[in-house]
């Protein structure tokens, strides 16, 4: 039997990931109080083990502090009982979030009268530490897609058995801020840069006008094989460690020319040798 434990900020995406993981096949429940967890846990180990095989328990704030001070005594008692347990935690960066409140008009449960927003993201982040600290799972969510999340989520969270390390492979801009949840990060700003070209300008690293233009510089290729050779060397060591995901982002200044065009030959060159590969151009979203 498998037992995740989903949590995180609110608005980061965690009704998404349980919409996901339902539709994958998983049994959810949204919100249990996080004292009721052992309780659930002993009952659904003398039922029907084929309807609770795959199990997702969403714990956020609306718990009270206190009952969360001993998440990972807990979680260990669970594992102690032979389940597979882990604990997937998603985040975003806070002025995401607020603007996600803004959009949506929502309210954040720990908001009131005396309680502003972003008072209450921090109340927030400081109550779900000691989730946020034993997670085997982190998905920052600053900037990705509905879609991108549930594919990132379905690769993520399939069965251990069927799957390889999931690689995703980012391009994105200097100065629209680093990515948070990067394992390995590499700077193509010392590349000639398409964007002086006037007639590649418009263009991005997807179109044909950039590629050949970059495809034609040695100083390209030659980044490109040390960023492979990198990746090649150190992700099978990542996997060796039990890693379920590992990110390398390529970025350039404005993240529309090389970043992409570099990503994408990634992309091309990592699929024939791994299954679980996804490729997203952050500005380009």
């Amino acid at each position: 039997m498998k037992l995740l434990i989903v949590s995180g900020l609110s608005g980061s995406g965690k009704s998404i990931a349980l919409d996901t993981l339902e539709d994958n096949g998983f049994f959810c429940i949204d919100n249990l109080p996080f004292t009721l967890l052992d309780e659930f846990v002993q009952q659904i180990m003398l039922k029907d083990q084929g309807t609770y095989a795959k199990t997702a328990i969403g714990i956020d704030a609306r718990n009270q502090t206190e009952e969360l001070t001993d998440f990972f005594a807990k979680i260990e008692n669970i594992r102690g009982q032979g389940l597979v347990c882990e604990v997937l935690y998603m985040q975003a960066e806070e002025n995401i979030l607020l603007k996600r409140y803004s959009e949506t008009r929502r309210r954040h449960p720990l908001t009131n009268i005396d309680v502003p927003l972003k008072e209450a993201l921090q109340i927030e982040k400081d109550m779900l530490r000691p989730i946020a600290e034993c997670a085997d799972i982190v998905i920052d969510t600053s900037f990705t897609s509905y879609h991108q999340l549930r594919e990132i989520l379905k690769s993520q969270l399939g069965e251990s058995e069927q799957k390889q390390m999931v690689m995703q492979l980012l391009s994105f801009g200097f100065k629209h801020g680093v990515p948070l949840d990067a394992d390995f990060i590499f700077d193509a700003r010392s590349l000639p840069n398409p964007y002086w070209v006037k007639e590649l300008r418009p263009l991005t690293g997807l179109d044909q006008g950039v590629v050949n233009f970059l495809q034609e510089e040695d100083v390209v290729k030659q980044f490109f094989e040390d960023i492979l050779g990198f990746v090649e060397r150190w992700a099978p060591r990542f996997e060796a460690d039990n890693r379920s995901y590992l990110t390398i982002a390529v970025g350039c200044t404005g993240g529309r020319h090389r970043s992409v065009y570099l990503t994408e030959a990634l992309g091309v060159y990592f699929k024939d040798s791994r299954k679980n590969i996804i490729v997203r151009h952050r500005e380009l979203s």
